[in-house]
């Protein structure tokens, strides 16, 4: 388990299921860098199979069998390509009632892995996208038949991400941000997806357009990556790294624009919060951005990998009265208040739940 976007969505619905009753357990592949205690104080069982990244070990597989007929679930409801993939293979060992699949982004890996989502569809209940977008696009590639996927958003939790303007104060004087200057936000670890590249040469060529910007970027291997190119682009005093942070929610509140530069998306929970922290946004358009930022009324929307057109949205966003801009991040937040409330959400994974379980009797 890690701090990013899909590994805390797991936290929040294995909380909330737990809260509601729910016998939980989570499972991580690879040794968990984070959310560990967060996870056992709330009563949830939690495993790692101790796989190392980019290493297959097919012995891994009889390892997660052994862990299932110990902790026989009802359903096991699996996140992301490889967890996927390896869920379905495990019932080729050991029974299990009910295997979920949820799929995470438009873009899972290239052709090979969209062959094995088809060719081992049959091993699962049903998959899920947590974008219209990508679900979609998975339909449309083949990846899954239509009548076999299903659209759920991520949920969040909107009490974490309620405006604070004293702590608003508190985190401008704790990080010594100017305080006339516009401070943008950018988190996500650093991965060819996010696209942080881009992201630095737009902002560079926003500087060009005019004063009175900073940039906080928080995530993992971002410093030793991205920090030479910002010295390079001459905007290594505007660009500050923040490391990997646990405090997201808490940074939101203190910054006045959020920033997004990927290349390819699903649903990103950090947008999410950004936009129930009322933080009117600059982003892409890639995957399910577009469902969370309306373009014009919550923030701006651009294409990706142009940093010409997303440095223009930088400046233009900048430029607008700051009335204008707190209208943007109000409509941003009412938007996540309607359609991706925690609750409501886990409701429908309730009934999902309910629905392949009385499907499953009646075929017994």
């Amino acid at each position: 388990m890690t701090l990013a976007g899909a590994e805390m969505q797991i936290f929040y619905l294995a909380r909330e299921l737990r809260r509601r009753g729910w016998r939980v357990g989570v499972v991580s592949m690879l040794p968990p860098e984070a959310l560990v205690e967060r996870l056992e104080a709330e009563g949830v069982r939690f495993a790692s199979l101790e796989m190392r990244r980019k290493l297959p070990n097919p012995y891994k597989l009889f390892r997660l069998a052994r862990l299932l007929r110990e902790w026989r679930p009802e359903i096991l409801h699996c996140h992301m390509v490889h967890a996927n993939l390896m869920g379905r293979l495990v019932r080729l060992l050991v029974s299990i009632p009910t295997v979920v699949s949820t799929a995470h982004n438009i873009n899972e890996g290239g052709r090979l892995r969209e062959l094995a989502y088809r060719i081992t569809d049959p091993l699962t209940d049903i998959t899920t996208q947590i974008s219209r977008a990508a679900t979609e696009h998975y339909v449309r590639i083949g990846a899954v038949p239509a009548h076999r996927i299903r659209f759920i958003p991520n949920g969040l939790d909107l009490e974490l991400f309620r405006p604070d303007p004293k702590l608003r104060r508190e985190i401008r004087q704790e990080l010594r941000l100017p305080p006339a200057e516009f401070i943008w936000l950018a988190v996500g670890r650093f991965d060819q997806a996010k696209d942080y590249p881009n992201m630095l040469h737009a902002f560079a060529k926003a500087t060009e357009m005019g004063s009175g910007m900073l940039l906080l970027v928080g995530g993992d291997g971002l410093e030793e990556n991205m920090a030479p190119l910002a010295q390079a682009l001459g905007i290594g005093d505007r660009v500050r790294f923040l490391g990997l942070r646990d405090d997201v929610q808490r940074l939101m509140k203190g910054v006045d624009g959020y920033l997004m530069s990927s290349a390819w998306e699903g649903m990103p929970m950090v947008l999410l919060e950004a936009a129930a922290s009322a933080l009117p946004i600059v982003t892409t358009d890639v995957g399910g951005n577009r469902e969370v930022v309306r373009d014009g009324t919550s923030g701006f929307v651009v294409e990706p990998r142009d940093a010409n057109r997303l440095a223009s949205a930088i400046r233009q966003m900048m430029e607008l009265p700051e009335e204008q801009r707190r209208a943007m991040g109000e409509a941003g937040r009412k938007l996540v208040q309607e359609h991706y409330g925690l609750a409501p959400v886990v409701a429908k994974w309730e009934e999902l739940y309910a629905e392949l379980g009385a499907r499953g009797r009646a075929e017994e």
